[in-house]
């Protein structure tokens, strides 16, 4: 009975707190100091690699081991 009670007293102040949260938001009530905000921008980046052989297996397909076998 009180896990009732408890989850739907918890259930009505998220819902009262994301209400509140909403609200602030859209009237602009900002509780935060506005900062200057550092922008750092780096050099591109070029990345060479190898790919894989396209023999190699990547995945075992039920050719090779049936569903059906591993089933109890």
């Amino acid at each position: 009975m009180i896990d009732r009670l408890f989850l739907a007293t918890l259930t009505f102040c998220l819902l009262i707190a994301g209400s509140l949260a909403m609200g602030s938001a859209m009237l602009g009530i900002d509780t935060t100091q506005a900062k200057p905000v550092r922008v750092v921008q780096l050099e591109p980046v070029v990345i060479t690699a190898k790919r894989l052989p396209a023999a190699s297996a990547v995945a075992v397909t039920e050719r090779v081991e049936p569903a059906t076998q591993r089933a109890q």
